[in-house]
């Protein structure tokens, strides 16, 4: 099994812990790959929650962005809800996970289809 494999499986451990849900392997892999090689990088493969800024860029480069959505007060709702679902007493949450949780929260898997 190689490095991004490995990952992947962690964050699918992390989905059925923590949100109580059996993940979609195959939008995990694609939200995965989509993060490109920050997922080997410590520090950028973490979402912080408690940082107000990290948050900002989440929903500035991930819902705006990525996924296209207005930007508004719900965006960051959603951010904060999986953030504080994922548990605070998890201080880095793994990006891929974050971001898998917040498509599904919008219904926006469809982005990883292209």
């Amino acid at each position: 099994m190689n490095k991004r494999d490995e990952l992947i499986e962690k964050y699918a451990a992390d989905i059925k812990e923590k949100f109580g849900e059996t993940p979609n392997m195959d939008l995990l892999t694609k939200v995965t790959i989509g993060l490109g090689p920050s997922i080997y990088n410590n520090d950028a493969s973490k979402v912080s929650g408690s940082d107000a800024k990290e948050l900002e860029t989440v929903k500035k480069n991930f819902l705006v962005k990525k996924l296209g959505l207005e930007d508004g007060p719900q965006l960051m709702e959603a951010v904060k809800a999986v953030t504080d679902k994922y548990g605070s007493s998890v201080k880095n949450k793994h990006r891929a996970v974050v971001y898998y949780m917040l498509a599904k929260h919008f219904k926006k898997e469809s982005v990883y289809n292209k």
